[in-house]
This record gives structure tokens, sequence and C-alpha cells, in this order.
């Protein structure tokens, strides 16, 4: 069938939307529930070595991550965004995204040299496909832990705008303030510098 020219430069053009990692559309009011703990997602979060969730005992703060609370990728406790205190890098990623896809082996390099001084959390944002999120956290050998927001519950939410692209950083410090930051790091070093800049931690 013969596509109309109009229409096949208006998908051409959605096509670079989503090529760029812009946010995907958000779901409609009432959509169904997508679920981030079945049998199947812990089973393989298991496998992976994925950490537990570690929700925070902190209040809210002017400058802080939004009152929304979100739950653990694979099972576990539903974690207060703003009840984590830092220093902390909060990386907002989904699996139709290249760049996390190419950021996230940095990020678990880093934890790993770093996560006893900086604690990393990831937020599987706007991506109802569960099962291809685990299997790239697999494929990453990603270790820590992992929120999921599969219906962008943090869009427009202060300090998040309300259009995101992704990969995007969080950067929260040990009072609770958060910067931003766009993500696509290549290197630990560029990361490293990342958090010395937003957070004030020479590592």
């Amino acid at each position: 069938m013969r596509v109309p020219p109009v229409l096949a430069a208006a998908l051409a053009a959605a096509g670079l939307v989503l090529g760029a990692c812009g946010s995907a559309s958000v779901p409609s009011p009432g959509a169904a529930k997508i679920d981030v703990d079945t049998a199947q997602l812990r089973q393989l979060k298991h496998d992976a070595g994925v950490e537990a969730c570690k929700p925070g005992g902190a209040a809210a703060v002017d400058g802080g991550l939004p009152d929304v609370t979100l739950p653990c990728l694979g099972g576990g406790k539903d974690v207060a965004l703003s009840s984590l205190r830092g220093p902390l890098v909060v990386n907002l990623w989904a699996s139709w995204c290249a760049p996390c896809r190419k950021e996230m082996p940095v990020l678990e390099e880093f934890h790993r040299r770093y996560g006893d001084r900086v604690d990393v959390v990831g937020v599987d944002f706007e991506d109802p496909q569960t099962l291809s999120a685990m299997a790239l956290v697999q494929k990453s050998g990603v270790t820590y832990p992992l929120l999921a927001d599969p219906q962008g519950a943090l869009v427009g939410k202060a300090p998040f705008p309300a259009r995101m692209g992704l990969p995007l950083f969080a950067f929260v410090d040990a009072d609770g303030k958060v910067e931003l930051a766009a993500g696509g790091v290549d290197s630990v070093d560029q990361l490293v510098s990342l958090v010395n800049d937003h957070l004030g931690v020479g590592l």
C-alpha cells in the first residue's frame, strides 16, 4: 500500500523524535496499570543481582525531589522520592532510549567504584516494556537499585519539567536539594566530573 507523502513525512518526524530519546507519550487517563512486580521480573532481577530499593527517612524539602512514590522495578519496597538524601545520583532511563543503553554500563562502573560514597538509583521512565527494561539491565550488568515510573508520574513535578529528554540526571545533595543535568555520559571520569560540579563531592 502506498503511503501518502504527508503521512510519510509525519511518520518520519515521529521516528526522529523517538530516536532522540524524547519523552514517550503519557498514557491517557484511565490507562491500564503496568505491573512492574511480576514473578518473571522478580526472577530476572534476582538473577541480575540488582540491589534492593532503599526507602529514605527524611521529610520533603523545597527544591528537592517531588513528593511522588514509585514502585521498585522487579519487586521490593516502594520509595517516596522526597525522602531520599544524598550524595545521590538519580538516573532516568528507558529501554527504548539508545543513549541510555550506552550510558548504563558507565553508571554501573561508577557504582562499583564509588557506591560507598555516592549512591546511584535508576528510574525506568515512561517505559511500558518491563521485560525489555530488565533485559537491558542484565545486558548492562546493572546492580544498583531500580525504581519504575512507567506512566510518567514525574512529568511536570518540580524539579522535573513537563517535557523530559532521556537520559537525565538528578543530583541530590545531603540536604535533599536537587540539580538536573542532561545524561549521556561516555566515561566514569565524565560522571565523576558531573558529581563534583553538582554535589561538590571530590572522588
